[in-house]
């Protein structure tokens, strides 16, 4: 099973647009017009499970430029180094594994116009494990430290070969996904 973990495309599957689930949360006393700058809080990405098999520098890098640009293009600039920004940015990477049920019922009555008959009837139930990875954003106000806005984009997640072109276009499109609707209005 923990060698599924072995997701060097994990967070690349979030963004298959049709399958991804988005989430946003923010606090409506703030002003965010008021924020124009940012910088990492570090670490800028986060791993749950923290599993060797999990991190990846190559997926940490493109979710980092990801960010940075659709930040970018909402009015958000990274601030200098050494300088203060007005917000700082986390985010997360978490894999979940899950189980469902599934049961199927074969069997039953069968027949023509007048002529029904039955036939024993029977339910196979089967349990299918699998893995949901969700990829979530904080942002925090960098004075006082609160979360201020968070979002997140979760994905039952599929192994499927990917390039490295597809996975940074994939990583891209569940970044511009998640912030699609920041800043709050």
């Amino acid at each position: 099973m923990l060698a599924r973990l072995c997701l060097t495309s994990l967070l690349l599957l979030l963004a298959a647009c049709q399958n991804t689930s988005v989430n946003r949360d923010y606090d409506s006393s703030r002003d965010f017009g008021a924020y124009r700058s940012w910088s990492w809080q570090e670490p800028a990405l986060q791993y749950r499970p923290d599993d060797p098999r999990l991190r990846s520098d190559l997926t940490e890098q493109r979710v980092r430029d990801a960010l940075s640009e659709q930040l970018e293009q909402r009015g958000l600039r990274a601030a200098a180094v050494g300088a203060g920004a007005d917000l700082k940015v986390q985010a997360w990477l978490i894999v979940d594994e899950r189980q469902e049920q599934i049961s199927t019922h074969y069997g039953g009555a069968w027949g023509g116009w007048n002529d029904y008959w039955a036939a024993p009837g029977y339910t196979e139930t089967r349990r299918v494990d699998y893995q949901v990875a969700t990829l979530q954003l904080d942002l925090f106000d960098a004075k006082d430290g609160k979360l201020v806005w968070r979002g997140s984009a979760k994905q039952i997640v599929r192994e499927q070969p990917q390039s490295p072109e597809e996975r940074t276009a994939l990583i891209r499109a569940t970044v511009a996904k998640l912030l699609a609707q920041y800043p709050p209005h």
